[in-house]
């Protein structure tokens, strides 16, 4: 079995590592000591660390990274919804734990990075190298992949759950499982230095994703125009069919 660590073991990463373990040892960090114990208990090799906002001259460099073959980071880098922040000092201590790391890299990025405008974005209306809060790892690492992931959603977290405004602009969102299965195959074929957006082909409106999931009826318009972003490229490159490309059938 190959070995793969997770950066920030949270909701997503749980569930990349359950669609993975089956291949992979998994190693992980996070901050809370009881869910370091219960990653052990469950056979993966947790460390915790933290990445704080003041250089931490005690952050040492990941002594499980000589022995992993990819690292997912999913600790956000960019702030809340790609605010721009500063973050350099912890993208720093990020860097510095990751030593001279040579495997595999991925970076879990944002789709927020797109301005919010009514148009349909792809990766080439902002490439990485124009974005901060992912440019700063391409410099020490270049062969990290970068996933601008949409709206996490799936088990629990549908629309229907939440209060939502602007019920006419359409969604931007990805089934978690989804995003395990485009990480799966980027392993497979040892990708490296890409740039996708992982986000559902197609993009109903709110108030469409709401009714569907509580089925009710809805005769508004199901696709109406406004902020949109493509995944063709994830589509055309890696060959992917998504398993949920319409949002309104997340909880199906």
């Amino acid at each position: 079995m190959k070995n793969l660590g997770i950066i920030g073991f949270g909701w997503l990463g749980n569930h990349i590592a359950e669609r993975l373990s089956d291949r992979y040892h998994i190693f992980a960090t996070t901050t809370n000591p009881a869910k370091a114990q219960d990653l052990n208990t469950k056979g993966y090799h947790a460390t915790l660390v933290s990445f704080p906002n003041e250089l931490d001259a005690e952050t040492p460099t990941w002594e499980a990274a000589k022995d992993l073959d990819a690292i997912i980071i999913s600790v956000p880098f960019s702030g809340i919804r790609g605010a721009q922040i500063p973050m350099n000092v912890k993208r720093q201590n990020l860097l510095n734990f990751l030593g001279d790391y040579k495997g595999q890299l991925f970076l879990l990025s944002s789709t927020g990075v797109y301005p919010q405008t009514d148009q349909d974005f792809s990766e080439d209306d902002k490439p990485a190298d124009e974005v901060e809060s992912e440019q700063f790892i391409l410099e020490q690492f270049p062969q990290t992949n970068i996933l601008r992931l949409a709206g996490l959603m799936g088990d629990q977290r549908l629309l229907k759950n939440y209060n939502i405004s602007n019920l006419n602009q359409p969604v931007n969102h990805i089934h978690y499982a989804d995003i395990c299965k485009v990480v799966e195959k980027m392993l497979h074929n040892h990708s490296q230095s890409q740039v996708y957006n992982l986000t559902a082909p197609l993009h109903p409106s709110k108030e469409a994703v709401i009714n569907t999931q509580k089925g009710l009826p809805y005769s508004g318009e199901a696709f109406p125009k406004g902020r949109t972003i493509s995944t063709e490229k994830l589509i055309s490159e890696l060959g992917y069919e998504y398993q949920y490309p319409d949002p309104r059938y997340f909880h199906l």
